[in-house]
């Protein structure tokens, strides 16, 4: 008897919590369909528009603001070097000195050349003077000849002047390669190594190449600070003066001088600058908060929100102002955008608004 009540009970549990376990899971899917999507809060922000006056940095280089290569006007012999490296010289000053012993010899053939026909013009014109003598264009030919000669041996004297070779502008000798004895002649009779490198080093330029994307925010005239690995922490100053007015194809940049005054010889040509460069333009520009922009693979956005509805809005981004990101696109002062983009707020979504306002950038 005791063990048919057991069983008994047993089987009444059983059946028990089947029928729980079978009402539990029809009760489950009643529940899910009866709850709605939560539509998502998001804050937003006032596009605003305001002046761009920032500063980034750019890479450029120093070099002379002028600079040559000497070479050898006429063949000859280096008889004397008067200049080394580092030698600082003046305008006109007398660099090195050649010796050419076949100019020599072609000025005293000239001079004899010239001596013997001018004495047979002189006889010619004299017998000229004696009706039917000599034709008259005996005489027009022979000075004609006396002309041609007078040419000839200013045209040696004329080479001679270049076995002086003289400094065409003040600067500094940076290079040498020439010494006494050796054989050198112009740049195209196979000497390809100049003599002297001269570089004016009093000015210098910064050659700057500006992206393209700054291109319309530079002007002539802007002054300009920099600094150099050998002076940490020291700032130069320079003036932007030319503009290359073409953009580099392979570099996307354009080439911009500035003059620098180096009147104290601190600064090299051949240093790398790392320019200050200010960011201004003739129009006030669109901000945004910078985590507004979300960055896809297909396309950069920001999220207007109008209505309580998302739409994704393209953009092309521009400079960074403090916490603000200078944005471009089909926006004006005053939408509301998410202070925080998200691909997963797609165009025509319903949104819960919570507004703020943009952080401030120092100024």
């Amino acid at each position: 008897m005791t063990k048919t009540t057991i069983i008994f009970g047993f089987g009444l549990n059983v059946m028990a919590c089947s029928t729980s376990h079978a009402q539990s899971g029809q009760a489950a899917p009643s529940t899910k369909a009866s709850a709605a999507p939560a539509v998502p809060t998001v804050e937003v922000v006032a596009v605003t528009s305001k002046p761009l006056n920032t500063v980034t940095h750019l890479e450029g280089e120093l070099t002379p603001y002028e600079r040559v290569a000497i070479f050898a006007r006429a063949s000859g012999f280096v008889s004397n070097v008067l200049v080394d490296r580092g030698s600082h010289v003046k305008k006109g000053q007398l660099l090195l000195t050649l010796v050419a012993p076949e100019l020599n010899a072609q000025r005293a053939e000239a001079q004899a050349k010239l001596s013997g026909d001018k004495a047979t013009f002189d006889r010619l014109n004299a017998a000229s003077q004696t009706p039917g003598a000599v034709s008259g264009n005996e005489v027009e030919t022979a000075q004609a000849v006396v002309q041609s000669d007078k040419a000839r041996l200013d045209s040696v004297r004329a080479m001679e002047q270049y076995l002086s070779v003289t400094a065409p502008f003040s600067g500094v000798i940076t290079e040498r390669d020439v010494h006494p004895g050796a054989l050198v002649g112009p740049s195209g009779s196979g000497n390809s190594a100049p003599l002297l490198r001269l570089e004016e080093i009093q000015r210098l330029r910064l050659t700057v190449p500006v992206p393209e994307g700054l291109v319309g925010a530079m002007t002539e005239g802007t002054p300009t600070t920099f600094t150099v690995r050998a002076f940490p922490g020291v700032k130069f100053k320079g003036i932007v003066k030319r503009t290359a007015q073409s953009v580099d194809t392979k570099t996307r940049s354009m080439p911009v001088e500035l003059d620098i005054d180096n009147t104290d010889a601190r600064l090299a040509s051949g240093m790398f600058a790392d320019v200050l460069w200010a960011v201004k333009r003739p129009a006030p520009s669109l901000f945004v908060p910078a985590t507004a922009v979300v960055q896809s693979t297909e396309r950069t956005y920001v999220l207007r929100v109008a209505s309580g509805l998302v739409e994704q809005v393209p953009i092309q981004r521009g400079e960074t102002q403090g916490e603000l990101l200078e944005v471009f696109g089909e926006l004006k002062q005053g939408d509301s955008v998410t202070r925080r983009g998200s691909e997963e707020l797609r165009s025509g979504m319903h949104v819960n608004i919570r507004s703020s306002q943009p952080s401030v950038p120092p100024p």
